[in-house]
């Protein structure tokens, strides 16, 4: 490895610092804000005054495809046509409202991609070439949930367009993913940045989903770097709102994906900047607190440059459980993140074992197909009440080749062995049989829906050595992973009959005090409960869209 520069390896230094400083601890959580000042309540949505307004389509949830076939390679639906209705159909099944709720005089919006607090840092761009039905000229576009609708910021040249995606396959677009750190600051001060990335991890595992729906694939494109894509996206216009970070690319293909995709000119992604760019966002509170996010976040700023990652030694295989009749975009729409457990219902051993099967990146597979690097996580299983598996402590290995390397840094488990019925293909362990409920409550800040589920778990990253490997810009990367993995959970959770939530308030050490865990090779960054959900039967719905 070579030797990091004093710039990377101060930036380095700026990751392990910011990590540390925002655990919450059991004496002390991060720092952040004694109370909600409702005042300044950011708006969850973002508009672009000026820009000019294109509605797309509504579109009710179909019989087909079904939930299962989209993640088994060889089984996704042929690949629709790029038409304005398919765009409406992506973006409603990604990013857009799912229903809203109310209480007395209270109304808020819920989406179909989870959010921390349903908070919604997370904004959503197009960029694209002719589209029938929607647009005769290439433009960049900026998503408006609340309208369904796309507010157009830019057009462009043909010719421009061309050289923009030149060697892609035909009819590709891109869709551009931004964070308002804000957002989430409000609620969360310093560790605000923690969620910002699961929640654009949320939103590319929902598109990525949604995109398999219609037969599309869809690619991290990880050449660009930051600044090139605030030139694409248009986010580096001056103005007095909240700024939008860029986080991610993706490259969408109606069309059987080349392998590799071909790198975007750089020259081109910057020449964006000079286009004539209409809007101007809406200021979204009336005063802030600085918790130094955007500071930290220009740690982890990626400049251009293609980064050749590890590949998997052993890539994982499914067991192939049978499919369900369970429609997928009836999953997607009806996503809620549950707000209590009942600590009764159980979940059966065949549809534990299916849903942890689901989380494997099995080459090819949505929604991780989507990524370019190998699994960095794994999953840490608190089981409750799963039928024919005992209480206890699992872990589910997600790359093989680092189970060595986990059974050296887990030093307070038993003897590892796979549980009763376990399918051969699936690496889950029980490092320990016992009761485990109240340490899940105790570890996810004392709250009760981690204890009475049918189990929780924690996400736990390789830290130290991707971070070495690749640089401090692979950090949100961990998180993008994580969310990608929440926002399948919560699906999985849907079409198992039960529900689901991550937990982002969790005590970082004593989890991992817990497995024994005493240097920085892993480090837990999010928590998740599954079970049979509590309905609050005080609260009000209405449909998302008129």
């Amino acid at each position: 490895m070579k030797q990091d520069s004093p710039d990377r390896s101060d930036r380095l230094q700026a990751v392990f610092a910011y990590h540390q400083a925002t655990r919450h601890r059991f004496e002390a959580f991060a720092p952040g804000p004694g109370f909600l000042d409702w005042a300044t309540q950011p708006d969850p949505f973002r508009r672009y005054a000026g820009a000019r307004l294109i509605q797309l389509d509504t579109v009710a949830p179909t019989d087909e495809p079904r939930f299962d076939d989209i993640f088994t390679p060889g089984h996704m639906p042929a690949a629709a046509p790029l038409t304005r209705h398919m765009i409406s159909r992506l973006f409603y099944d990604s990013l857009a409202l799912s229903a809203w709720k109310s209480s007395g005089a209270a109304r808020w919006a819920l989406r179909v991609n989870a959010s921390s607090g349903n908070l919604h840092p997370t904004e959503g761009y197009l960029v694209c070439g002719p589209v029938d039905g929607l647009c005769e000229q290439p433009m960049v576009c900026h998503y408006a949930p609340r309208e369904h609708a796309l507010e157009m910021r830019a057009g462009f040249d043909r010719a421009r367009w061309d050289r923009l995606c030149s060697g892609f396959p035909a009819h590709t677009f891109f869709i551009g993913l931004t964070s308002i750190y804000w957002r989430e600051a409000w609620k969360y001060g310093q560790r605000a940045y923690r969620y910002c990335m699961h929640d654009a991890g949320h939103a590319l595992g929902a598109l990525s989903i949604a995109a398999a729906g219609l037969g599309w694939q869809m690619r991290l494109l990880d050449t660009p770097g930051t600044d090139e894509l605030a030139h694409l996206l248009g986010t580096l216009q001056a103005h007095d709102a909240e700024p939008e970070e860029p986080d991610m690319l993706i490259a969408c293909v109606p069309a059987p994906a080349l392998d590799p995709l071909p790198e975007l000119p750089a020259d081109v992604l910057q020449s964006f900047a000079s286009l004539d760019w209409q809007g101007q966002p809406n200021r979204l509170s009336p005063a802030h607190v600085d918790w130094g996010v955007e500071r930290f976040a220009s740690q982890v700023r990626k400049s251009h440059g293609t980064c050749k990652y590890e590949p998997f030694a052993e890539p994982p295989q499914s067991s192939s459980p049978p499919p369900r009749p369970v429609a997928l975009r009836h999953m997607i729409r009806q996503r809620r993140s549950a707000v209590a457990m009942d600590a009764k219902t159980r979940l059966s051993r065949a549809d534990f074992y299916r849903l942890l099967d689901r989380t494997l990146a099995v080459p090819g597979a949505v929604p991780f197909s989507t990524l370019p690097w190998k699994s960095q996580l794994h999953l840490v299983l608190m089981v409750h009440r799963v039928d024919d598996v005992p209480p206890g402590l699992y872990l589910l290995v997600r790359d093989p080749a680092q189970t060595v390397a986990l059974q050296q840094a887990l030093t307070q488990a038993d003897p590892w062995y796979k549980p009763p019925g376990c399918p051969e293909q699936l690496p889950l362990y029980c490092l320990i049989e016992r009761d485990t409920r109240a340490a899940a409550r105790q570890i996810s800040c004392q709250q009760d829906i981690a204890s009475d589920g049918c189990f929780s778990l924690a996400m736990l990253a390789g830290f130290s050595d991707p971070l070495q490997r690749y640089g401090p810009w692979f950090y949100p990367r961990l998180y993008w992973e994580a969310g990608m993995i929440g926002q399948l959970l919560y699906l999985e959770a849907e079409a198992a009959g039960i529900r689901s939530t991550g937990i982002g308030c969790f005590f970082d050490d004593p989890m991992h005090e817990v497995l024994g865990l005493t240097d920085w090779r892993f480090q837990d960054i999010y928590h998740f409960t599954v079970g049979g959900a509590v309905e609050d039967v005080r609260l009000s719905t209405s449909p998302a869209y008129e």
